[in-house]
């Protein structure tokens, strides 16, 4: 189940960068970088961190595989993709739902505090989607009013929660990621925001 939801996320977070890049207008080589980087930007932030040197998309070539799979299929597929933003939102959440289940395991793998771990899970979800905006001259999400990062901090609370329960793992990742994403949804649909600072 782990190394399933590793491969969607990949492939959901590269499609969502292939996404907003045709939606800049960029070229075919920049579409791809962007896809890349998404899909690769918050683990490679995040095995740095940790010391886990190289990369893991560096000793695994399935990870650029799915990648460049990703990155066809929104190309090929772009025109079924004819609301775009909905599109890009849906891929972007399976990504951030999946990857913050990922940077939990790494951390717990080699015996960090759950309040790292979690910290770990929040990047390893959204360093991607900051790299993306960034390159794609937009304000990263994170950053903006949306409940965004609080959903993986959120997400990692209840799969702590949930592991003291001794549950089997692959229930434990599935639910997780499931309430990631179900919370992100309901946050859109029913305009859930944080409060921003007035500058005045």
């Amino acid at each position: 189940m782990f190394h399933l939801l590793d491969i969607i996320g990949t492939m959901a977070f590269a499609m969502s960068g292939a996404l907003t890049a045709m939606h800049k207008r960029l070229d075919p080589f920049g579409v791809f970088i962007i896809a890349f980087v998404t899909a690769v930007g918050g683990g490679t932030l995040r095995d740095v961190l940790i010391g886990r040197t190289p990369v893991g998309w560096m000793l695994d070539l399935k990870y650029v595989y799915v990648i460049i799979l990703g990155f066809g299929l929104a190309i090929l597929f772009r025109k079924k993709f004819d609301k775009l933003r909905t599109s890009l939102f849906l891929f972007d959440t399976i990504g951030l739902g999946v990857f913050t289940l990922i940077g939990l395991e790494k951390g717990i793998s080699i015996g960090l505090h759950p309040v790292i771990c979690i910290a770990l899970g929040t990047m390893t979800a959204c360093f991607g989607g900051v790299i993306r905006d960034i390159l794609c001259t937009e304000i990263p999400t994170i950053f903006r009013r949306e409940i965004y990062a609080t959903i993986c901090i959120f997400g990692g609370i209840v799969f702590f929660a949930l592991r003291s329960l001794d549950l089997d793992k692959d229930i434990l990742y599935l639910t997780t990621s499931i309430v990631i994403i179900s919370v992100r949804l309901m946050a859109v649909k029913f305009k859930w925001y944080l409060p921003a600072f007035d500058h005045k």
